[in-house]
């Protein structure tokens, strides 16, 4: 996008007011897409064609629309802190998980096809199946609120 919000060239289906609500974290929408696109490389998706390369792009504007901010500075509240620094932990290994999962079971598979294959995985690591499905879907959408397990 240019200093002129002038997206002629490449259109993604968005509006221009989201993009200025991007504008000054096109990093962040940026690492996302990167990671989205990578993701669904290894997954085996081949050929990426301009409408699945749109939707990356259009669900990565979006989230990072509706996510606030990570703050700048650190909490004053030595709890917030102490949550703060789990959550990071959790955040840097839930990545490689959610891709492994992804190896397993491939993003063109269903829930329910998923947990056939991510069974004996799952056994293995002595993880839960909600786990890896949540794991799984954090890897698709890079979504921090897809690692909430959910029942199928």
């Amino acid at each position: 996008m240019s200093h002129a919000r002038d997206t002629a060239a490449l259109d993604y289906g968005l509006s221009q007011r989201a993009l200025v609500a991007v504008s000054a974290r096109s990093d962040d929408v940026a690492a996302l897409i990167t990671r989205r696109l990578a993701a669904l490389a290894r997954s085996g998706v081949r050929g990426l064609d301009e409408a699945a390369v749109r939707e990356v792009v259009r669900q990565a504007v979006h989230d990072v629309r509706t996510a606030p901010p990570v703050p700048a500075g650190p909490p004053s509240d030595p709890l917030a802190a102490e949550g703060r620094r789990h959550f990071e932990a959790l955040a840097t290994v839930q990545p490689p998980i959610g891709e492994l999962m992804l190896e397993v079971a491939p993003a063109y598979l269903s829930d329910t096809d998923a947990v056939v294959r991510l069974a004996v995985l799952c056994d293995v690591l002595d993880v839960t199946l909600d786990h890896a499905l949540a794991t799984r879907r954090y890897a698709l959408t890079g979504d921090q609120r897809a690692q909430v397990p959910t029942s199928l």
